[in-house]
This record gives C-alpha cells, sequence and structure tokens, in this order.
C-alpha cells in the first residue's frame, strides 16, 4: 500500500469535495477547516452549472449531503468522474445498488451512511448484542423510537431503518422486517418504529424491548452535528486508495463484531 492509498495519509494533502451546502455541509466544511483538510470545491444542492468530470476530479473524495431527489445522480456524477463518494443523504435506498455496482464497476469506491457518528455505529453494535442475548426470551416487545427536527424530509429516520435491519439481522429470523407504527396491529415479526418531529432537535433514537412487568431501553441522543461531521470526513479518509463498496463499520473496524 503506498503512502497515498492509506487511511493515515498526511491530512494536509487531502482535498475534499463537499456537494451540499445546508446543516450538514457547512458543519463538514468546519470539520475539514478543523482538521487542516482542503476543501476543493462546495456545491450547493442545485448548482449543477459547474460539474464536470474535470471540476469532480479536483477533489480526491467528495462528501455528499443534499436531497433524496438529486443524490443518486450526484453519486453516479462522481463515480463516473473516477472519485470516490461519501454520501450521508437519506431516502433513497431503492437505488442504492445502482450506485454500488456503478463504484465496482469503475473501479473507485462508494459509502452511504444514514448516520456518521461514531457513536451511533456503537448503539448499532449495542442493540446487535441485546437483540441476541434476548434470542428465546418470551413477553418482550421490540420497538424503536426516533425524534428529528421539524425540517427533517423522510420517516422514519434513515438511522431508524438502519437500527431496524440491524435488529432484524440480530434476531436468529424472529423479526422479518419493519413497520412505520400506525393504527393497525402489527404481526409479531414486524418491529414497529415510531416517529416524531420535534423543534431543532438532531437527533433522539431510541430501541426498547418491552415487557408486562418492565422494559429494557438503549438510546443514542445527538447533541449537534459535530459528530455527524466529523465521522463523515472520517469515513472520507478511510476511502481514498480504496475500490468498492463500504459501510461504516468497516472504517469503525466493526465489521467483524457483527458476524459474530
Amino acid at each position: 500500500m503506498t503512502p497515498d492509498q492509506s487511511p493515515d495519509r498526511a491530512t494536509s494533502s487531502i482535498r475534499i469535495g463537499i456537494w451540499g451546502y445546508g446543516r450538514m455541509g457547512r458543519a463538514v466544511e468546519a470539520e475539514a477547516f478543523r482538521q487542516g483538510i482542503q476543501v476543493a470545491w462546495i456545491l450547493g444542492r442545485e448548482d449543477l452549472s459547474g460539474v464536470t468530470p474535470e471540476r469532480i476530479r479536483e477533489a480526491d473524495v467528495v462528501i455528499e449531503f443534499t436531497t433524496p431527489d438529486s443524490a443518486c445522480d450526484n453519486v453516479v456524477r462522481c463515480l463516473h468522474a473516477g472519485v470516490p463518494v461519501v454520501t450521508g443523504t437519506t431516502g433513497w435506498s431503492e437505488r442504492l445498488e445502482e450506485a454500488s455496482l456503478l463504484a465496482r464497476e469503475k473501479g473507485t469506491a462508494f459509502l452511504h451512511a444514514s448516520n456518521f457518528s461514531v457513536g451511533v455505529h456503537l448503539f448499532f453494535a449495542m442493540a446487535h448484542m441485546v437483540t441476541r442475548i434476548m434470542d428465546g426470551q418470551t413477553g418482550y416487545t421490540p420497538s424503536i423510537e426516533e425524534v428529528h427536527h421539524i425540517h427533517k424530509k423522510d420517516a422514519p429516520s434513515g438511522t431508524a431503518i438502519t437500527l431496524a435491519e440491524t435488529v432484524i439481522e440480530a434476531s436468529g429470523g424472529q423479526l422479518k422486517g419493519w413497520r412505520k407504527e400506525s393504527a393497525e396491529v402489527l404481526p409479531g415479526d414486524f418491529i414497529s418504529i415510531h416517529s416524531i418531529r420535534e423543534d431543532e432537535v438532531p437527533g433522539i433514537h431510541t430501541f426498547a424491548f418491552q415487557g408486562q412487568g418492565d422494559a429494557i431501553k438503549l438510546s443514542h441522543t445527538a447533541h449537534n452535528r459535530t459528530g455527524f461531521a466529523s465521522g463523515a470526513v472520517l469515513a472520507a479518509r478511510f476511502l481514498i486508495g480504496k475500490k468498492g463498496v463500504y459501510t461504516m463499520r468497516d472504517v469503525l473496524g466493526l465489521a467483524g463484531w457483527f458476524a459474530r
């Protein structure tokens, strides 16, 4: 592995492109500045006038936070230009496989995460462990609640969906899927997700096993966007020099733990 391929490549030599200049784009810019990382360019969510392969290639890696309607097209442009891309935009899961296949075809790298907080991925690992411990226990019903700011467009949140998928994976076939909480009675092999939109809350996710006489709860609370931004930059640094499709489990060295 050459120095340029190493995740420890000197910070000052990295150039990132930031696609999407909303709350998260600004947080990523601030984090890059804090770490001494060069920002090659910044594009707004709808700013496509100067998007050429040559412009994209001014960056070593792109961090994308835009909208569900534009995310996949933005990612595809980066991959066609041969530039690895990290995206945290949620709400376009039906096209993730398209982006993954293209990354492999073009010999570059792609990473999508519903949440880049290091803490939330440790939270996922704990939810996975608790679900496995609860295997075979009767009388407890799993559920998920997520609370976000009123500007969030998708519900359930991508993080809540990832949490649900993590729990389903750990359930040993006991759970078949997830559903949004409603007045309907859910099948016993589905986990419900309750979404709340409130004020300017960055994000609170709670996973619970509710029983007749007690309840077990795990919760992750984001205090601000700093943790999301630092995790996105960490993922971007990880991708440089790599080929293929990755997750935050790979970035944090947790992939083997979930396979246990």
